[in-house]
């Protein structure tokens, strides 16, 4: 499990670098067609908003990675797995949402 948490953490780690990034206002590492009806007024708004949905991410990994350090019992690696996949679901709830309001969906 120390290889999953290694490999959670740097993933998370990207993800964190990422988000900071698009939350300073740099909305070009979201891909073009995300952000096609995102008016000009509300480019800083948009990506501060996408960018807690990457937050987001990269929080549910670290924690799942964390979790995963506690032993390679069912209980734990459910736990992990848990975690995860409803951070997961969590991040793509915002990120729909930052979608949604500032680019009237996908």
């Amino acid at each position: 499990m120390i290889a999953y948490s290694i490999f959670m953490s740097v993933i998370a780690v990207f993800f964190l670098i990422i988000g900071i990034a698009v939350y300073k206002g740099n909305t070009k590492l979201i891909h073009d067609y995300h952000q096609t009806h995102v008016k000009e007024s509300e480019r800083r708004e948009y990506g501060r908003a996408f960018a807690k949905g990457m937050f987001a991410i990269s929080a549910a990994l670290l924690i799942s990675g964390i979790i995963a350090l506690f032993g390679k019992e069912g209980a734990v690696v459910a736990a992990s797995l848990i975690v995860l996949f409803a951070g997961l679901v969590v991040s793509i709830i915002i990120l729909a949402k930052v979608q949604k309001k500032y680019n009237g969906g996908f």
